[in-house]
């Protein structure tokens, strides 16, 4: 045996396990960037002094303002990038459509919708009537019906139809109509409930409280759990349903898990956040293009990471250092995500052409 020479596997496992490290350095730094952004300064000693209680801080607004506000946008900036890259995988997979995503599939307008009903229709009838409802499990709730009524209507549509981009065609129809009905339901609605919605049409990240994030990080850990374990259904999935049950996957549970991760991952984020866009479809490709793999057990924890680190950079783009205005998250991401979306689509004209 010669010892001079290195196991191929060994050099990529090597080089895999680096590349997770750095992008898990680049989150820690990011977020701790993220924390410092802001209207009010708060340098980096600031923030030891208020962790670890190094001086007199009980007549300062800062803790307030660093342990209630800045750090539930930051730790909620992770959560939705990799809540919303996870979702965009499994739809990309599932679908084969390398433009899929809860955002173009509707999915994201279908936990609009069910916000939107929750917000504009059913919370004001019966706020007066039952004054206890928790809201903050009742707005995830609802989204992620929403979110689930489209996914299921795509999913029964991709049984039937072959054609990708039919199907891609026909979720932005669905995503379409829900936008119509919500847009009459916000006719029809009341001005404080109206303005509400409005806002949090938007997308933020900084409207998420301490009790919304005690409600939305473990129902995310849930979903991203969930998600995981479809890794080895997805990568069976890559080579079509008849290869899958093949190899003894059970097609219905195995969709059935997609569609629950999903509608909990893209329907909690936009129950807290509102709609986020692009993220889901952008950010798979940018891991496939740094690992240069369609193994999902690969992809999965690369996509987690780079989701990320991109909300982390988006939040950061949007607090517009140096001034007051927030700008909304969903302009940031769109700008961020277009142009990778654009690269996707001419690399594959560029194949069909050469096809």
């Amino acid at each position: 045996m010669d010892l001079g020479k290195t196991n191929p596997d060994k050099k990529v496992k090597s080089r895999r396990l680096i590349t997770y490290s750095f992008l898990l350095v680049i989150v820690i730094v990011f977020f701790l960037l993220d924390l410092l952004i802001g209207s009010v300064k708060i340098t980096p000693t600031g923030i030891l002094d208020i962790i670890f209680h190094t001086q007199n801080l009980h007549d300062s607004f800062l803790p307030t303002i660093l342990k209630e506000f800045r750090l539930p946008r930051c730790i909620t900036a992770i959560l939705a990038g990799m809540a919303l890259s996870i979702s965009g995988l499994q739809m990309q997979t599932i679908f084969r459509n390398p433009l899929a995503g809860p955002y173009v599939l509707g999915i994201s307008s279908g936990a609009s919708l069910g916000v939107a009903i929750l917000v504009l229709g059913v919370w004001p009838a019966f706020t007066g009537v039952i004054p206890h409802v928790p809201g903050n499990w009742a707005i995830l709730f609802a989204a992620a019906l929403g979110a689930a009524a489209v996914l299921f209507l795509i999913l029964l549509v991709s049984a039937r139809v072959n054609d990708i981009m039919t199907i891609l065609i026909l979720g932005l129809l669905f995503g379409g109509a829900v936008s119509a009905i919500v847009n009459i339901l916000q006719y029809f609605s009341d001005e404080y409930s109206l303005r509400t919605f409005v806002l949090w049409n938007m997308g933020s990240l900084s409207g998420v409280t301490q009790a919304q994030l005690k409600v939305l990080a473990p129902t995310i850990i849930a979903g991203l759990i969930v998600a995981l374990l479809t890794g080895k259904v997805l990568n069976a999935l890559l080579l079509g349903e008849t290869y899958a049950r093949s190899l003894g996957v059970n097609i219905p549970l195995s969709r059935f898990l997609i569609f629950l991760s999903t509608s909990i991952l893209a329907g909690g984020i936009t129950a807290f956040c509102g709609p986020i866009g692009f993220i889901g479809i952008a950010v798979p490709h940018l891991a496939r293009i740094l690992f240069k793999t369609s193994n999902h057990h690969i992809l999965m924890p690369a996509s987690m990471l780079l989701g990320a680190i991109v909300m982390l950079v988006s939040d950061m783009i949007c607090q517009l250092p140096g001034t007051d205005i927030v700008l909304p998250v969903n302009s940031v991401t769109a700008l961020l995500g277009i142009p990778v979306v654009i690269w996707v689509l001419l690399k594959n004209i560029r194949i069909s052409s050469i096809n």
